[in-house]
């Protein structure tokens, strides 16, 4: 099987690593992909974003599955593009994709199915949840208990250039559950926990992710919420003529009142994709086909006993600046030979060193019988990797 995987970060390197490994694959190709992706396939210089640049490559290619990594270029449409020339494609339309690309049209989703999530506010009453409607990256949720947060927050929002959702703010534990879908079926994937703040403690800004952990020991069982939550949900899409075929993932807050949804994304996470991945037994190749083609029923996956944490390595200004070029990368192999995986998120080669190039430069992913074993296995690796200006938060996963 030829597949073409689209996107550039540490989300597609874990998926192209998990990929590579499938008896299935005969090509790998990547738009544009990254230096750690180029280990196990061959990056083409097209963006992700560029619509008809992936169809011309993928029909140069004559590719037999296109994966799309990031969610703009889904909400842009790219997966119809692709779909009415002929091509498979793991991801979402636009109609569906919206789903992540509107906030306020998840709600209506929502509440037509009969899903629980937070309350819309008519006006800003303290506290609150401000949100931008559109895609923001991770970064535009705004968390409101005072009226200098919530001003901020109001001002943040706008200048994500989107128009403005304020909900009740919801208490509880946060966690994501992750479904595999073909447009009619959602096959549980597992649960992650990510860290969004930049500091320990959720102290400082929003990020796209500072890391993650898998599973999450408080989820009893993911696979009810997966019927509770995805189903009804690919049910209502279905429904208005708008099939979910890609990944859907649910962002919950376990309230005193149950399970309820603070968002919908319309594909892999990312920190959780590199902890998701990794525990997976089985051919992910074969799984995303099949859901491709509208038969994920039988899923060739399942998921493992061994626990996963990733602990993302940023550069020093992140994530108010997300350029951080130039400054050299030591100590990958080490970490890896000591059972690590790395995965490169914003990386390029200079003179043939690897070098940072972006805001989160690496996610470095440990593996263990207990979330506590692999917290000290991504963390002992994390030590071994160096670059001038490196940060990364030292409670990731201390549960």
């Amino acid at each position: 099987m030829r597949v073409l995987l689209v996107g550039s970060g540490a989300r597609e390197h874990a998926l192209a690593w998990s990929i590579s490994r499938s008896p299935s694959l005969t090509e790998l190709h990547a738009a544009p992909g990254n230096p750690g992706i180029a280990s196990v396939g061959l990056c083409h210089p097209v963006r992700a974003a560029d619509v008809e640049g992936l169809l011309a490559l993928a029909q140069t290619l004559a590719v037999d599955l296109v994966v799309i990594g990031p969610e703009a270029p889904l909400v842009a449409g790219a997966a119809d593009v692709l779909r009415r020339a002929g091509i498979a494609v793991f991801g979402p339309s636009a109609a569906a994709a919206r789903i992540e690309g509107s906030k306020a049209f998840a709600k209506d989703v929502m509440r037509a199915a009969g899903v629980p999530t937070a309350a819309t506010l008519a006006v800003a009453r303290l506290p609150c949840v401000v949100k931008a409607d559109g895609l923001a990256a991770g970064k535009g949720v705004f968390v409101c208990r005072t009226q200098e947060e919530l001003e901020a927050g109001l001002r943040g929002a706008a200048a994500l250039g989107a128009s403005t959702l304020i909900e009740e703010l919801l208490e509880g534990p946060e966690l994501s559950v992750f479904a595999l879908c073909d447009g009619v079926r959602a096959v549980p994937l597992g649960s992650a926990q990510d860290y969004k703040r930049a500091e320990d403690g959720d102290a400082g800004p929003n990020t796209g992710g500072m890391g993650a952990y898998s599973p999450v020991p408080s989820v009893a069982d993911a696979d009810a919420l997966v019927e509770q939550i995805h189903q009804p949900v690919l049910d209502e899409l279905a429904r208005r003529g708008s099939p979910f075929v890609g990944c859907l993932f649910a962002g919950l807050m376990m309230t005193e009142d149950g399970a309820q949804v603070l968002e919908f994304n319309a594909r892999f996470g990312d920190p959780e994709t590199q902890v998701l991945v990794p525990r997976l037994d089985g051919d992910l190749l074969v799984a995303l086909a099949a859901a491709a083609a509208g038969d994920a029923g039988n899923p060739s996956l399942r998921r493992g006993d061994a626990a996963a944490v990733t602990v993302v390595m940023a550069g020093p200004d992140y994530p108010d600046r997300n350029d951080y070029t130039g400054a050299e990368i030591d100590g990958i192999a080490q970490a890896q030979s000591g059972g690590a995986l790395v995965f490169q998120g914003g990386t390029a080669v200079r003179d043939g060193r690897l070098i940072t190039n972006g805001g989160r430069i690496l996610s470095v992913t440990g593996l263990g019988t207990s979330v506590a074993e692999a917290r000290e296995r991504a963390y002992q690796a994390a030590d071994t990797i160096s670059f001038v200006g490196a940060r990364f938060r030292r409670d990731i996963a201390a549960i």
